[in-house]
This record gives structure tokens, C-alpha cells and sequence, in this order.
């Protein structure tokens, strides 16, 4: 049975997600033309994180729009982890542009090509205006949702790249430094790199049916075993659903007892799980000395 508590959490907008998303296409479009003619690889660079960014909240928006749809005969969950699914891809597909940028700056190393630092410095600037803001349209959902929090780190990656890019060519300019350009590209990529990793270990976790980090099994133990009547826990498995809603079932050993008093210490347990650990869906199955290997884990 699901604990009686529920817990509410933020849903993100779709208006904001489609605002940011023509934003990037939007700068997409003018950082090819400037990187083009200026023969800039950093503002090709941001032009490729920015057409990401536009593709990457297209996927966003449309998980968002799955992860809403209600429990079916064919999916009784719903479609909860659509958004994690959505954040595993955006993030994958950060991991392969960040190797490919790799290649191009160790080609540009080898063989640099002279930039026109004025025209980069314009545009990136632009694109610097605009990916601030876009942040800003997700900052709010990014912290309640992994699937916003990898568009929102594309768009805070390109914020970075923006700088750099634009120092970059303030040193071309006044310096003639055209080896800083692919130097910048390697340094974006790392950045993007290290924090892609992180969202698809997470989303990993989760779609292997993790237990949250934030849990402590023994604990959890040791609470449920102290409620009177209770014996011991066994057999218990807790996973996440998505980044919210975390499941737990287990076996629960009582003493002989009626019905009507077994159901109380059912209700003491769903309680204290909610209360404690905000575990929403509980499911135990209440016995009275039936298993015969009655381990926490199994």
C-alpha cells in the first residue's frame, strides 16, 4: 500500500524550455556565420554546444510531456523516467562532442590558422547575452529535475565557452596568441566533459534501480524494527522511479497478532518513511514467522 503522505514537487515549464530553445537556435545561427568568417574553431566550438543546447531541450520538452501522461495497463508507472532517459541522452551527446572537439583542437594546434579576434569577440558576446538568459529561464527547474539540470548545464557550459571565447580573441587582437584559440576549446570541453559524466552516472544509478545516496538502510532498520510488535525487516528493496519518487518494499515479521492491530503497525511504518526518508510509495508485506531466510537483503 502507498504511505498516506505525499510529497509535491515543482513541475517545470514548458513555455520557458521552448523560450530557451529558439534563443539557441537563434545563436546557433549567428556564431556558424561569425566563426566562418572570422576562421575562429572556439566560436565553431559554441555554435556546436549551442545547436546541441536547441536539440537537447527539444528532447527535455518532449520527456516532460511523457513524464506527465498517467499510469496505463502497458506502462502502470506512467511514463516517469522518460525525463531520465532524456537526461542520459543530452548528456551522452555532450561526452561525443566534447571527444570531437578534442580532435579539431589538436588539428588546430598543429596547424594554426590566423583569426580575426574583433569578429569573435562581437559574437561571442552575443551569444554571451543570450545563453545568460537562457540559463536564467532554467535556473529555477534545473534544481528539481535531472532532465532540465542537463539542458540547463548545456547552456551554462556555452556561458563559459562564451567568456572564454571572448578573452580569447581580445588575445588575439592586441597579442596575435592564435594558439589560445584551440587551448580555449580543450579547456570547454574538459569542463563539459567531467559534468556530463556526472549526469550519466546518476541516470545510470537510476535506471539499474539504484538506492538513493541519500538513504541509509541500517537506519532505516533499525527505525522499523523499534516500532513495537515489529520483529524484523527482510527482503527489502528500495529503488527510484525517477529523481522523486523513490519505491520501497520489504517483508515485515510481527507478532501474532489480529488483523485490525497489524494494520496500525502498517500505518507506523508508511508514516515514519514518509516523515523521515520521503518515501511516498510503500509496499509491505506483513508476515507472522513464513520465511525461512529472513535477510535484510536478498
Amino acid at each position: 500500500m502507498d504511505s498516506p503522505k505525499s510529497h509535491s514537487h515543482p513541475i517545470p515549464s514548458s513555455g520557458r524550455l521552448m523560450a530557451t530553445m529558439i534563443l539557441n537556435f537563434a545563436i546557433t545561427i549567428t556564431e556558424v556565420i561569425g566563426g566562418l568568417v572570422s576562421g575562429s574553431l572556439s566560436l565553431l566550438s559554441d555554435a556546436l554546444h549551442n545547436f546541441s543546447d536547441g536539440l537537447s531541450i527539444i528532447i527535455s520538452y518532449i520527456a516532460l510531456r511523457l513524464g506527465r501522461r498517467p499510469g496505463s495497463r502497458q506502462h502502470t508507472f506512467g511514463l516517469k523516467r522518460a525525463e531520465i532517459l532524456a537526461a542520459m541522452i543530452n548528456a551522452t551527446t555532450l561526452l561525443a562532442i566534447s571527444i570531437f572537439l578534442f580532435r579539431e583542437a589538436w588539428l588546430h594546434f598543429i596547424a594554426p590558422e590566423e583569426i580575426r579576434g574583433s569578429i569573435m569577440v562581437m559574437v561571442a558576446g552575443i551569444g554571451l547575452a543570450a545563453n545568460i538568459l537562457g540559463t536564467v529561464l532554467l535556473h529555477r527547474d534545473a534544481q528539481h529535475s535531472m532532465n532540465i539540470r542537463a539542458s540547463y548545464l548545456h547552456l551554462l557550459s556555452d556561458v563559459v565557452s562564451s567568456i572564454g571565447v571572448i578573452l580569447g580573441g581580445l588575445a588575439i587582437m592586441f597579442w596575435k596568441i592564435y594558439w589560445i584559440d584551440p587551448l580555449l576549446t580543450v579547456l570547454i570541453s574538459v569542463y563539459v566533459l567531467k559534468a556530463s559524466v556526472d549526469i550519466v552516472k546518476q541516470a545510470t544509478h537510476i535506471l539499474m534501480m539504484g538506492t538513493p545516496d541519500s538513504l541509509e538502510l541500517d537506519k532505516i532498520q533499525g527505525l522499523i524494527e523499534a516500532v513495537p510488535g515489529v520483529i524484523n525487516l527482510h527482503h527489502v528493496h528500495i529503488w527510484m522511479l525517477n529523481e522523486h519518487a523513490i519505491h520501497f518494499e520489504a517483508h515485515v515479521d510481527l507478532k501474532d497478532m489480529q488483523l485490525s492491530e497489524s494494520r496500525v503497525i502498517r500505518h507506523q511504518i508508511e508514516t515514519l518513511l514518509a516523515d523521515q526518508f520521503d518515501i511516498e510509495h510503500v509496499t509491505l508485506q506483513l508476515e507472522c514467522g513464513e520465511c525461512p531466510t529472513p535477510e535484510l537483503i536478498v
